[in-house]
């Protein structure tokens, strides 16, 4: 059976575990499962950003916020013990490009080692009914044309940042295979592309940098106006790992690696991206740099999502202008005094209403 959204029927009462919890998208994801009826709970380092999310929401509104650091394996063991959930998403992660570079060791020992940690503490679990492991659109080999990337073509990355997380991928498959198969225990992989939303302050991110420029009557510098990547909301992949999560647990086939993305038509430059953000915003400048600088990243990205849509039911439902829309909306409503909470839920109201 095609579940089309997650179900509450489903959902309801569920011990649920999302790793990475203080993070944007982690956030987004607690509290889309509790407004679903499951008992969230998080595991991750404390936020880095500010503002940020996690305090704007108020994690005790949601759920049980744990803090600690997935690279310690024996902590962690002991909080997954605690909390014995049934369903776990791992989000938990070093996830920017540029500061992989920078930190190239903090980067493998958290995306590897840290999977690993996740992955050992779920095979000591009694009640563990699934999992989803969210990766990255980056996980693939760069095959140097404009081409949308399927799930089965091959693994790398330039980048520490992308190829440990393609070696996450590697690891997962492993421990599925060699663990979790004869556990009856579904564990499953999700590649999403460039998300964007409100709440977002990380470092070095297209809108967030965006955001902070123009809300302080400062220039926008944008590198690489010519990058092109598979942009989308917040909301629309957080509801395919839902799903997801929620299919394999009767149909233990499906656990496989997935790609969550746009449209091909929401697949657009960096400079049409701000374009489009410009115009919602109302005024900013913005300065292009003449020559990619910085170390190397992929110049064009897209994803194919035919497999999600044919076996989920995973169906993008927002343009790339109102995904842009809704993302400035957030900010600009929430520097009026608008609560972040209430945001949040009226974005995913507008989302679950839109046809």
């Amino acid at each position: 059976m095609i579940f089309t959204a997650p179900s509450k029927d489903f959902w309801h009462d569920k011990r649920v575990l999302v790793t990475g919890h203080s993070g944007f998208k982690g956030m987004w994801l607690s509290l889309c499962l509790h407004r679903l009826g499951a008992k969230v709970s998080g595991i991750s380092l404390l936020p880095e950003s500010s503002p940020n999310l996690y305090d704007l929401i108020d994690f005790q509104n949601i759920g049980e916020s744990i803090f600690c650091d997935i690279r310690d394996f024996k902590k962690l063991s002991d909080k997954f013990q605690a909390v014995d959930p049934e369903f776990v998403f791992h989000m938990a992660a070093q996830p920017l490009v540029r500061k992989s570079y920078a930190h190239p060791v903090e980067t493998f020992s958290s995306n590897v080692m840290g999977t690993v940690n996740v992955l050992e503490c779920m095979r000591s679990l009694s009640n563990l009914k699934a999992a989803v492991m969210i990766t990255t659109d980056k996980v693939y080999k760069e095959h140097g044309i404009q081409q949308a990337y399927g799930e089965n073509d091959p693994l790398g990355g330039h980048d520490p940042y992308s190829s440990s997380k393609a070696a996450s991928e590697i690891v997962i498959d492993s421990y599925q295979k060699s663990f979790f198969s004869e556990l009856h225990v579904p564990i499953a992989t999700a590649r999403a592309g460039n998300v964007i939303g409100g709440g977002d302050w990380s470092e070095d991110r297209l809108i967030p940098d965006a955001i902070r420029a123009w809300e302080n009557q400062e220039i926008l510098r944008i590198r690489r106006p010519n990058s092109t990547r598979p942009w989308q909301h917040v909301i629309e992949p957080l509801y395919g790992y839902m799903m997801l999560a929620q299919q394999v647990t009767s149909n233990h086939e499906k656990a496989e690696a997935y790609n969550f993305g746009p449209d091909i038509a929401s697949t657009a430059s960096v400079r049409d991206v701000i374009n489009l953000a410009k115009n919602f915003f109302g005024e900013g400048e913005v300065m292009y740099d003449e020559v990619d600088e910085g170390p190397h990243e992929a110049g064009w990205l897209s994803l194919d999502i035919t497999k999600a849509k044919q076996q989920l039911g995973f169906t993008p439902k927002w343009s790339l202008s109102e995904t842009i829309e809704h993302t400035i909306c957030w900010y600009k409503e929430l520097k009026k005094g608008q609560d972040a909470l209430a945001l949040c839920s009226q974005q995913i109201d507008l989302y679950e209403n839109t046809q």
